[in-house]
């Protein structure tokens, strides 16, 4: 039946582009996607693809490096110590590495508009698709207003001068302009942006080194002393022993914060040039952005600076702005090194702006394949001639005023209070992705194809999709633990309501699917993994990858 679909479908697409002149179907070949929404393609429009290899390379390095490496990172290291936050970060760490895994053999079989909501749709039930696409979407615009609240605390560093509205409508205003025009300016702006922030990480762990072995203008051989005192571990809540181990259950929080959005590069799949070559190489190359970015970087603050340091506990304790609560400006500051702490203040403003610019990208792309799976108004579904699903973008864009918050309170509480809302969100994404590749590998085993079979696949999967399944359940459970052992309502409320953001639209429709449209269970056999991918296979056989022509090109496709 699937294979009768994407039959049909691979007709219709063949059949439309021998109607049309030379040179359009030259530009229908260069800006295809396929198509497998319920809506009129033909009254509506599609996405199209406009993001070059090196725009992919460099989405997934600045879904990795965000605010919370560079500032959040200080509140964890404060409340759990040094050795709690190098263990949380690492293990979550193999979650994300997992995650890319998943995300890599599912997208690189049927790169297709939707993603995310889609393969849960698919390969899971549409209880499931519908949930994981209104959480995204609702998720990824509060976090464009968490990252708006941040760049806000960060430009109050420099100023107070200026009225919060005015700084508020310019950032939101840049961030609408570079996603409503082309797809592409998302893709340059995010490849400005992460080369920015890989230049500063780089940077900051070379200094790290520097001052590890003493090279610091005091001269002083830093080693891993505060690991001894005052010590690898903080007690939190409680002393002793169990106050420790609070610490560094607590600081899975922080770094699931931290990698929050590093699935944005499935949502870009479908506007990729030649998916099944970009994406592998994004994915595989996760491990070595993991370990370089955040495993070293956060081992080079426990050594830099103790969990007691008093320029970092008073800022964090007064709600200092902008990276005064950095734990890399403690170690510059401690180092007695001038003028860097400037410049820190103004990379992480700009990671801000970019974390900002992705995630208003992947709401206003979930809002759009909501609409085209019937599960969203239509009008989301509507595309301008250059690609852009306009009116989800404006939707998401009109969202992001909740910004206007931080005009008549802290910026920094109504950072943390997004922040809170988002991360379990971001948890939920992740779990669904993951069963939705567990069953992904269900139905393609059923239906006979093998794995060698796919564009992309590794020896790890489906352990590394059972893993990373159980380890989001159980940052699930513990995400705010803490808030019982002195219950506030306004904490509880905080914590847990991304559980109700994914719970309330998934119990209210899978009631409806089983009482009133009474959809069955679908059997792997039975579920539809090739409807689209005939016009994928079309699309990479008339659009091959380009080859290097020189020594120059070789190495530049090395590295994007």
């Amino acid at each position: 039946m699937t294979e009768n679909k994407a039959a049909s479908s691979s007709a219709v697409f063949e059949k439309t582009s021998e109607s049309n002149s030379n040179s359009d179907i030259e530009q229908q070949r260069e800006d295809a996607t396929p198509y497998t929404g319920v809506v009129d393609e033909k009254e509506y429009g599609h996405v199209r693809r406009g993001l070059k290899a090196r725009h992919v390379q460099f989405i997934a390095i600045g879904g990795i490096i965000g605010t919370g490496l560079f500032v959040g990172s200080g509140a964890a290291l404060v409340r759990a110590g040094p050795g709690s936050i190098f263990l949380a970060y690492s293990i979550v760490g193999t979650v994300i590495y997992s995650l890319m895994l998943a995300i890599g053999e599912m997208t690189t079989w049927l790169p297709i508009p939707g993603g995310l909501t889609v393969y849960a749709y698919r390969y899971l039930d549409s209880s499931w698709g519908f949930a994981m696409g209104w959480n995204y979407t609702l998720g990824a615009a509060l976090t464009v207003s968490a990252e708006v609240a941040a760049a806000i605390t960060l430009i109050e560093f420099w100023t107070t001068e200026q009225p919060k509205v005015a700084w508020v409508i310019l950032i939101i205003g840049v961030i609408f302009l570079l996603n409503i025009w082309v797809v592409e300016g998302y893709g340059e702006a995010e490849f400005v942006f992460a080369s920015l922030k890989i230049i500063t990480i780089l940077g900051l762990l070379f200094m790290a080194f520097i001052l590890f072995l003493g090279g610091g203008p005091n001269h002083d051989r830093v080693g891993f002393r505060y690991w001894k005192n005052p010590g690898a571990f903080n007690a939190y809540l409680v002393p002793g022993p169990k106050g420790k181990f609070f610490g560094f259950l607590k600081s899975f929080v922080n770094a699931c914060f931290a990698f929050g959005g590093s699935e944005v590069i499935c949502v870009a799949a479908s506007e990729t040039l030649n998916p099944r070559r970009n994406i592998p190489k994004a994915v595989r190359r996760t491990f070595w952005r993991v370990v370089i970015f955040y495993i070293f970087g956060v081992l080079a603050i426990g050594v830099l600076v103790p969990y007691n340091d008093k320029g970092l506990t008073t800022a964090l304790a007064e709600g200092k702005s902008g990276s005064a609560a950095s734990p890399w400006v403690a170690a510059i500051v401690n180092a007695g090194i001038d003028g860097l702490p400037h410049i820190i203040n103004a990379v992480i403003l700009s990671s801000a702006w970019s974390c900002g610019n992705s995630f208003m990208y992947a709401a206003s792309r979930n809002l759009y394949a909501l609409a085209i799976t019937g599960n969203a108004p239509k009008i989301f579904a509507k595309c301008s001639k250059r690609g852009i699903p306009m009116y989800a973008v404006f939707a998401v864009f009109i969202s992001s005023f909740l910004s206007f918050m931080v005009v008549t309170d802290n910026s920094a509480k109504v950072f943390e209070w997004f922040m809170n809302v988002t991360t379990l969100s971001s948890l939920f994404n992740w779990l669904t992705l993951f069963l939705s590749t567990i069953r992904f590998r269900k139905a393609y085993l059923a239906q006979g194809v093998k794995t060698q079979d796919l564009p992309f696949h590794t020896p790890l999967m489906p352990y590394a999709a059972y893993y990373g399944a159980g380890m989001v359940v159980f940052f699930i459970l513990i995400s705010g633990f803490d808030t019982f052992h002195d219950f506030k309502a306004k904490t509880f409320i905080a914590n847990y309501c991304g559980v109700l953001m994914f719970m309330i639209p998934f119990i209210g429709h899978k009631i409806y699917s089983i009482f009133v449209k009474q959809e069955p269970m679908l059997e792997p056999r039975q579920i539809d993994i090739f409807t689209g991918k005939a016009e994928v296979d079309e699309w990479e056989r008339q659009n091959p990858a380009p080859e290097p022509k020189n020594l120059w090109e070789k190495i530049w496709y090395t590295i994007v």
